[in-house]
């Protein structure tokens, strides 16, 4: 008698899949992936720039056995809403996402925090220090004095403004300059392993509106320094259990960067990654092992 395949007593398992979802908060209209069980310990993933929850499409389904995690298109980004009247800077991104895991009934959480991410991630962290459960931190710059070369043209604007100077920063925001972002500072052996999706996807989105509001969070970085302090008070204070996982081919945050948090976290475990910015992209394997025997330990 032959077998026959019922799919319907497969191993296909939902909660392992990326759902791709839209909620509205307060009229704006986000867009976020969720993969995992509703009833599983969270992560809560905010992006970085110049992408969006794209980023994190290959490390949900690799944790959503365990976890259920979340990971939302911030205003302007990705498939959400560009709403008139939005605070489009690193404050309104975080009271966002604090309204955004109200909206789903998130108690508790651990954070993956990135890029921009870390701003928003950690104002939020600051703001709710009971919810947060664990960090998972990788590539993301809060010490002033260890911020990488790449830095200088930044300051350089910051501390001349000039409609000269703006104008290089809108036409950073391209898709060349996307591409650059993701592949222009790794080894060329790593540069076969990002997919060109990530700026390819990522730059038809980009309006004219948008390019407005990118540029506009490049100039609210110098604001941004400001709170620096107030991270390191917070990470000093509070020491939650923190995973650092980091690539230091990245001319913004290079070793020094991901070092420097030692000294506010001498407990958290530091890992130093053979890849970039974009280690997700470049190192997926080691990052969901060390993620997941991490959160088995601290959030489980």
């Amino acid at each position: 008698m032959k077998a026959t395949l019922d799919s319907r007593n497969s191993a296909h398992t939902p909660d392992l899949e990326v759902r791709h979802r839209t909620i509205s908060i307060d009229g704006v209209r986000i867009f976020y992936r969720e993969a995992g069980p509703a009833n599983a310990p969270v992560v809560l993933l905010p992006h970085g720039y110049p992408s969006s929850s794209f980023q994190f499409r290959n490390f949900m389904p690799a944790l959503a056995d365990r976890w259920r995690l979340l990971a939302p298109d911030y205003p302007g980004f990705g498939y959400s809403d560009t709403p008139a009247g939005f605070a489009y800077g690193f404050d309104g991104y975080a009271d966002l996402l604090d309204r955004f895991a109200r909206a789903l009934g998130l108690g508790r959480y651990a954070l993956y925090l990135h890029d921009y991410g870390s701003q928003i991630g950690l104002r939020l962290a600051i703001e709710a220090p009971e919810r947060v459960a664990a960090l998972i931190l990788q590539n993301g710059d809060i010490y002033e004095d260890e911020l990488g070369p790449k830095y200088e043209t930044l300051k350089a604007y910051w501390a001349n403004p000039t409609p000269e100077g703006r104008k290089k920063m809108y036409e950073a925001v391209s898709e060349e300059g996307f591409r650059h972002e993701f592949v222009g500072e790794i080894d060329e052996r790593l540069v076969e392993r990002i997919p060109p999706d990530l700026w390819k996807l990522s730059w038809p989105l980009m309006t004219e509106e948008r390019r407005d509001i990118m540029v506009g969070l490049m100039e609210g970085l110098k604001d941004n320094l400001a709170w620096f302090p107030r991270y390191q008070a917070y990470l000093r204070e509070r020491r939650p259990p923190t995973l650092i996982v980091w690539g230091p081919q990245d001319g913004y945050m290079p070793e020094g960067a991901a070092r420097a948090y030692l000294r506010d976290l001498p407990d958290a475990e530091l890992h130093l990654l053979d890849g970039g910015h974009w280690a997700l992209e470049t190192n997926l394997p080691e990052i969901v092992a060390l993620s997941r025997d991490f959160l088995g330990r601290v959030h489980a």
